[in-house]
């Protein structure tokens, strides 16, 4: 995070609802997760090495799933929210798979025909004959940006299997695109890439629970803050 990102002189503001997506890569001896570099004149976290995610949009909320989330996944989403809903859950997973299809060109899901694709990105997706499945997301963390910063979110860390990468559309990363580089890094090589904070934070996370075995079981960290001190909840 930039100097930029960390001051709070910024009118405080609901945080936006955000859902990001990890893909782990464990099909050779060490686990790998895909990473991508922010466009060094974003106004926000310029130059890091993040997650592919963003916002919520409205076509989340309608668009359709060949397979739903886990239950026990659906009801650690609906925790600690203000209106607790399980379609709420469901639409961040839905913005992750698109927020990661605008930003990297991949395609996650299975073959199979979305039922009226909401305009824009998602009719896009579904154009490439596959639906998003949403039966083995796994749910990392959840993380609120402190208050009085340029910009807030309530961000959802998922996690999906490289496996689930149908379809690969080429030249989406460009030098003048919102991620100008995508890597897939050792998990334990990560940290030394130039990392937002809490991305630090969560790949840690992410280690604890692939020595626990991915389990949905597994308690779910929720990092917030106040009065200026950080709170970890296990959800």
């Amino acid at each position: 995070m930039t100097a930029h990102d960390r001051e709070r002189k910024w009118p405080n503001v609901r945080p936006k609802l955000a859902a990001t997506l990890i893909l782990l890569d464990r099909s050779g001896d060490a686990p790998k997760v895909l990473m991508g570099k922010r466009h060094a004149g974003h106004k926000f976290m310029a130059g890091k090495f993040v997650f592919p995610g963003g916002r919520i949009e409205a076509a989340d909320r309608k668009a359709q799933a060949l397979a739903p989330l886990p239950a026990i996944v659906e009801e650690k989403l609906a925790k600690r929210r203000v209106k607790p809903s399980k379609t709420t859950g469901r639409a961040l997973a839905l913005a992750a798979i698109r927020e990661t299809f605008e930003e990297t060109g991949l395609v996650l899901g299975r073959p199979g025909a979305m039922e009226n694709p909401p305009e824009g990105d998602w009719a896009d997706y579904a154009k490439h004959g596959f639906a998003p499945d949403l039966s083995e997301v796994r749910f990392i963390a959840r993380a609120i940006t402190p208050p009085k910063r340029p910009k807030r979110f309530d961000t959802t860390f998922l996690c999906l299997d490289a496996k689930w990468i149908a379809h690969r559309i080429e030249g989406v990363v460009t030098a003048d695109t919102e991620l100008v580089e995508l890597v897939w890094v050792p998990l334990k090589e990560a940290q030394a890439l130039d990392l937002p904070h809490i991305t630090s934070v969560v790949l840690k996370e992410l280690e604890g629970r692939i020595a626990d075995g991915m389990k949905h079981e597994h308690p779910t960290p929720f990092y917030y803050e106040k009065q200026r001190v950080w709170f970890r909840e296990e959800l």
